[in-house]
């Protein structure tokens, strides 16, 4: 009896473990893809030139309440560290309707460019293997991802790491 639940509970793990590396964005640094990217304005973004400025790119819906929630601090943080040389990249997920997506954009007075990740190419090239909203990530001034969250951060300390980010870039000016 106890080795049958040994390897129930083996095969308990084993999926819990299958289940994360599907579910959950590879851990560690990893350079960041270099994309160009067309903002709803017509403005092309190229990740690969934002290097020396940290780039926080927040994938939302917005059907995704926690989401709309998020984002009065990201209009905060931009508008506080945008002039000292954070970039904000909000990308929208393929199943909201563009004219949704512009619509919440006026709406909110969303001030950073935002992306229309209608074909999910962004999605997979910051791999992530399904669309969970929202999901932040930081890349640092050397176009390496230092930080990946699915579901709300912690604002606070997420404004720590980028205002550590903008002194060292500072600094070594």
């Amino acid at each position: 009896m106890k080795q049958k639940n040994l390897v129930t509970a083996g095969a308990v793990l084993g999926m819990a473990i299958l289940l994360g590396f599907i579910w959950l964005p590879p851990s560690g640094n990893r350079q960041a893809p270099d994309l160009t990217l067309k903002s709803t304005t017509g403005k092309e973004i190229r990740i690969g030139s934002l290097k020396g400025r940290p780039v926080l790119v927040n994938f939302w819906a917005t059907t995704c309440t926690p989401c709309l929630k998020e984002i009065p601090y990201l209009i905060h943080l931009y508008n506080e560290l945008n002039s000292r040389g954070l970039v904000i990249i909000g990308v929208n997920m393929f199943y909201d309707l563009p004219i949704q997506v512009v619509e919440m954009i006026k709406q909110k007075g969303i001030p950073y460019p935002v992306i229309l990740d209608t074909d999910r190419k962004i999605m997979h090239a910051f791999g992530m293997k399904q669309p969970l909203t929202p999901t932040t990530i930081l890349i640092d001034t050397h176009g390496n991802i230092i930080y990946r969250k699915s579901g709300v951060p912690d604002m606070e300390k997420l404004g720590g790491k980028i205002i550590a980010l903008l002194s060292s870039a500072n600094e070594g000016k």
